[in-house]
């Protein structure tokens, strides 16, 4: 008897992946993003810019190809402001006259400073000075210029980008996430079941697109009065299914009455079964391609939020908080951690716009 081979046709997501390798595009946009969540994974263990809180540039350091500034330059050092006092034995003094009567109180000597006054301060400062190292290494020199410079504190912009990356990153995703998750099940309910139950989730959906988005996600942030990352995902969650309800409710008007699922019903299964078990994962690729696409809109909805101060709190850093600290630092002609912050958010949304359209073509049926 003669041996049949038997040819075994790929599927959606063997096929996709072949799309996916021929585009060349698509691989380097899906390097870079794969470069910034190995930083997210590494900032967040630890081990990448876990020290981005150390102080150790002195204020406003520029770039280091920009060379260092001046004291005058940086605007910042307590030396100039006093280099322009007058000295103690100026006429003008305006404490001339106190001193004067303090010295005549007859204060001991070893209590008094130049002016006559005592130090509080005195005994606490000499206590911490010996307590130091005399070997000097607990004193920590700060540096005139970092890679990409250092923001008001002597924080390095480099490190404090990637760690605010991972605020921006991880509030976009798990909140895209959790966006897709709700638009999943009620366009799954809402394809399925029809009539009222379409009824009223089609009303919501009317609802939630008539507002302006933008004017939508600040209504929400001012209800729950809260800031933090938990408050800011749930904000964009709540005000982003919509368009995930949209292509699910589409697909399952139009799965439900395959054959498929039409034998799935002889065998007795369950309504959850069919839309879950039998549906769900012939639609499944719309709601991976909707993940993505929110990804790339909630980071920028975060950093709006954060910019206009509904966003992350007091001590954490993301690109928009970043941003909302450089409005003020222009002022002073200090670019670098507006650039840093743009620059960082641009690569990333960039690159996973491209990487969406392209996974968006590779998992399109009709381009099997």
């Amino acid at each position: 008897m003669a041996h049949i081979d038997t040819v075994t046709s790929p599927g959606l997501w063997a096929l996709a992946w072949r799309r996916l390798r021929a585009d060349r595009i698509a691989l380097v946009a899906m390097g870079i993003v794969g470069l910034f969540l190995l930083a997210l994974v590494l900032s967040a263990t630890g081990l990448l810019a876990g020290d981005w809180e150390e102080e150790v540039g002195v204020n406003y350091a520029p770039p280091t190809f920009l060379g260092a500034q001046t004291a005058a330059e940086r605007g910042m050092e307590a030396g100039s402001a006093e280099a322009e006092l007058p000295p103690p034995e100026n006429p003008l003094d305006p404490l001339k006259d106190v001193i004067r009567e303090l010295r005549k109180s007859g204060a001991p000597a070893e209590a008094v400073n130049d002016y006559g006054i005592k130090d509080p301060l005195e005994q606490e400062m000499n206590e911490i000075r010996a307590a130091m190292p005399k070997d000097g290494k607990a004193v920590a020199v700060r540096r005139e210029t970092l890679p990409f410079g250092a923001d008001k504190w002597g924080h390095d912009i480099v490190k404090k980008t990637i760690k605010g990356a991972e605020t921006s990153i991880v509030v976009g995703l798990v909140a895209a996430v959790l966006a897709t998750f709700l638009g999943t099940v009620f366009g799954a309910l809402s394809g399925y079941y029809g009539r009222w139950v379409d009824d009223t989730f089609n009303w919501f959906y009317s609802i939630f697109t008539s507002v302006p988005y933008l004017l939508l996600i600040l209504a929400v942030a001012a209800v729950l009065q809260q800031k933090g990352v938990v408050t800011i995902v749930l904000i964009l969650a709540l005000t982003g299914w919509t368009g995930t309800y949209r292509l699910i409710r589409a697909e399952y008007l139009k799965h439900k009455a395959r054959e498929y699922v039409m034998a799935a019903d002889a065998i007795g299964a369950s309504n959850w079964r069919k839309m879950f078990s039998h549906i769900f994962p012939n639609v499944s690729h719309v709601a991976l391609v909707q993940v993505s696409i929110l990804v790339v809109g909630f980071i920028k909805s975060e950093v709006i939020l954060s910019f206009l101060g509904f966003g992350v709190p007091v001590g954490v850093v993301s690109w928009g908080s970043m941003l909302n600290e450089a409005q003020n630092e222009l002022i002073l002609g200090k670019w670098w951690q507006l650039a840093a912050a743009s620059i960082a958010m641009a690569v990333l949304v960039t690159a996973f716009s491209l990487f969406t359209d392209a996974l968006r073509d590779a998992l399109d049926p009709k381009l099997k």
